[in-house]
């Protein structure tokens, strides 16, 4: 017995970390404890020395409370919470879905398109569904939109924060696989780009063969005059793509790194809140009360998966996984087709933090081995495409039921009428949407790797 513990207690690690956080326990903490524990069962195997184990500490201050780019992510997180505290947000989609009241399915664009428009301010999942749903189906439902089109496409739109820059994850993403995070932003923009387009698409379309899930709206309600568009425009459009223009455009001309970025993204998106008079004392005590808890949230999470990730490397869970995949007999496709698999499948039950801060470093050095020839123009682009393929297929991880994070912020919104059974038929769909977006993306890397080429970033 002590020695099948000495030689696969890297593996015995992985089982008991995904075994328990089905238990429902918190994520941070079963990292975390997984780790202490089977460090402390490597010192007594002789697996691992006792001064090896003790420098976990100074790893988690080096790596997550130095590390000054993971400074952006408060900033962005505060940002994402002053422009839906404030009501901004709101204005945004009164302005799109009366630009689009004639077109099929206008109100489910809008509700696409201010889901864009809010994960390039935002990258806060819950806090898009949340306010998506509180001010977009009251308006479909009223309407007779389909329950299933009406949840699809406020779930779907929700999530596109995840892979819109400024995204939280791809900071996350951009620290474990040791890549710039500029570039990755540049990377992610035109697939996150890409995949609101063939949302957008799948609804004109459906709502054209089916007329009867998404009834014109009325237009009896629009403005009277080109005077009256223009203002609806200037209050609710052009402020926050000028903050967007702002905090990304500085990331991409070099004129900022992403946290001097953020830290403008917040004082912007305050003077927008102040201009609009809402930037009152019970509005900021939410946003810095919602702001702490979910960055206390995040860096737990940090934290228990640095202490994870550390004790499975040093008692040989990179030889085991390394090992693993040379005795499959795969090329690089292969093996790049076996993760995008199993990084779908565990999207299933498991949220992205899991699965970035578990897959990401355990398969890292099999990722840096991949050799694709001609399919991409030089090797040092095989992180940074892969990275996104992730990102891209991570998307998946909110959506797909049962377990899906978005659909249980969702539910949580929404009235009775709406059911579990409406949501899960809605989404579908969309994960559909999805993995088209990471075949194309796979297919033809120019689509990831084009604009950081074209800005001289890689």
């Amino acid at each position: 017995m002590t020695d099948f513990l000495f030689d696969y207690l890297p593996v015995i690690m992985f089982v008991t970390l995904l075994v328990l956080l089905f238990s429902g326990l918190p994520v941070a903490y079963v990292l975390g404890g997984v780790g202490l524990i089977a460090g402390w069962v490597g010192i007594e195997l002789g697996v691992l020395r006792p001064a090896q184990f003790l420098s976990i500490m100074p790893r988690i201050w080096g790596g997550i409370a130095a590390d000054v780019v993971l400074v952006a992510i408060p900033l962005f997180i505060l940002m994402g919470s002053i422009l839906e505290k404030s009501g901004i947000a709101e204005d945004l989609l009164e302005c799109l879905k009366v630009l689009l009241a004639r077109v099929p399915g206008s109100m489910a664009l809008a509700t696409i398109l201010m889901g864009t428009i809010m994960a390039a301010t935002t990258g806060i999942v819950g806090a898009s569904i949340v306010v998506l749903s509180l001010i977009a189906l009251p308006t479909m439902l009223a309407n007779s939109y389909s329950k299933q089109l009406s949840t699809g496409a406020i779930a779907a739109a929700g999530c596109l924060g995840v892979l819109i820059p400024p995204s939280i994850m791809l900071v996350v993403m951009a620290e474990i696989m040791s890549i710039p995070v500029g570039p990755l932003f540049a990377a992610a923009l035109v697939p996150g780009l890409l995949l609101s387009v063939l949302y957008l698409g799948y609804i004109v379309i459906a709502c054209t063969i089916w007329p009867e899930l998404a009834p014109r709206a009325a237009l009896a309600d629009m403005p009277a005059s080109g005077a009256a568009y223009l203002g609806l425009v200037l209050r609710g459009f052009v402020p926050v793509l000028t903050l967007i223009a702002f905090v990304l455009g500085s990331i991409y001309s070099g004129w900022a790194t992403p946290t001097e970025a953020a830290g403008v993204g917040c004082v912007g998106a305050a003077a927008l809140a102040a201009m609009k008079g809402r930037l009152t004392g019970p509005v900021m005590r939410q946003v810095l009360e919602q702001s702490a808890l979910t960055n206390a949230m995040v860096f737990m999470i940090f934290i228990g998966a640095t202490v994870f990730s550390f004790v499975f490397r040093v008692t040989g869970g990179d030889d085991l996984i390394i090992g693993l995949f040379t005795g499959l007999g795969l090329d690089s496709w292969g093996i790049l087709l076996v993760l995008m698999a199993l990084i779908f499948v565990l999207g299933i039950p498991f949220e992205w933090p899991e699965i970035t801060l578990i897959v990401l470093p355990v398969f890292y050095p099999v990722v840096k081995a991949l050799d694709f020839g001609d399919h991409l123009q030089t090797a040092a682009e095989v992180m940074p495409w892969f990275t996104m393929l992730c990102a891209v297929n991570l998307q998946t991880s909110f959506l797909t039921p049962p377990y899906g994070f978005a659909l249980f912020y969702l539910k949580g919104t929404v009235p009775p009428s709406v059911t579990m059974s409406h949501i899960y038929r809605g989404v579908w769909p969309f994960v559909g949407m999805q993995l088209i977006c990471l075949g194309l993306c796979i297919a033809f890397p120019d689509i990831v790797l084009g604009l950081p080429r074209a800005a001289g970033m890689l």
